[in-house]
């Protein structure tokens, strides 16, 4: 059994970031990270690139005096909108469970107004359905559900550290009777492992069966110094054959597109048709902002 990291702590002056490009990635607004690495373990993640210089990637650091950051970064912002937390490191890792600072930090943002968008692969974040609830009564709020493959063996192997998938959809349903916009992220679809239409349609079905209003997937992954060595490590330890693959299709490049992309996003979104399930980004964000005047995204 693998041996969980060690509580540290980092200095931080800030927390919730604007972003720059609210547009490009779910209308997020605002970006928070609260914790700085992951000890989910998965095997292909970007996050463990060196261009982060996060030394240490799976040792789960904590933000010094992150709850009174945030409260004063949320009181100085001239605008309210959408805080997002789960781009470099999940929300809910195994510390979260004890810490609870992503469930304190919610409910700073539902102090101030703010709306919330929460990205994981952890069951935990139904512990917070509460929270989103109350907060999608004045302000967008959005949970969504990272899967990479339906199949529970499959995720033992790439994502050794994290709930499984039926874990996953079991906690999407949940979100989904608690009345949250939620969805799964299809993010990556690893070529040569998880890049087969069973596997989609799979997804689909169980995601639509557990009260899913969208599913958004980008066809491949991307690799870079860091993340690609750790990547093929574990190709060769869990998948053998499948990293000589990689090399030979991809060599050096950073966006790693599965060589069945174009059929598969044509089943893809004619599943996604066919289920009513939202897959366009923008109609995503028109969506679950809708109805929120202040706040409201228009396209």
């Amino acid at each position: 059994m693998q041996t969980m990291p060690k509580v540290q702590t980092i200095p931080a002056k800030n927390i919730v970031y604007k972003n720059k490009s609210p547009d490009s990635w779910f209308g997020l607004d605002y970006n928070m990270n609260i914790y700085r690495g992951c000890s989910h373990g998965c095997i292909y993640c970007d996050s463990r690139s060196d261009c982060y210089k996060n030394v240490d990637f799976d040792t789960v650091k904590v933000k010094e005096n992150a709850l009174q950051i945030i409260r004063d970064d949320l009181r100085r912002k001239v605008n309210s909108g959408v805080v997002g937390s789960g781009a470099m490191s999940d929300p809910y890792n195994h510390l979260e469970k004890d810490l609870k600072l992503t469930r304190n930090s919610l409910e700073l943002i539902n102090a101030y107004e703010f709306g919330a968008s929460l990205c994981t692969k952890s069951a935990l974040i139904v512990r917070d359905a509460d929270i989103l609830r109350d907060i999608s009564a004045h302000s967008p709020t959005i949970a969504m559900i990272s899967i990479t493959s339906e199949n529970d063996e499959v995720c033992k192997l790439i994502e050794p550290n994290v709930s499984v998938a039926s874990e996953r959809f079991e906690a999407l349903r949940i979100l989904s009777e608690n009345e949250i916009f939620s969805g799964v992220l299809i993010v990556p679809l690893l070529p040569y492992i998880a890049d087969n239409a069973e596997n989609l349609v799979a997804i689909l079905a169980k995601a639509k069966d557990a009260g899913a209003k969208f599913v958004y997937t980008y066809m491949g992954m991307t690799l870079r110094q860091g993340n690609r060595g750790y990547f093929y490590k574990n190709l060769d330890e869990h998948f053998p054959g499948i990293k000589e693959k990689y090399i030979k299709r991809y060599d050096f490049r950073y966006r790693c597109l599965s060589p069945n992309g174009k059929k598969l996003w044509d089943v893809f979104t004619a599943e996604c048709q066919r289920l009513n399930l939202i897959f366009d980004m923008r109609t995503i964000i028109r969506h679950y902002k809708a109805g929120y005047n202040k706040q409201q995204v228009l396209f």
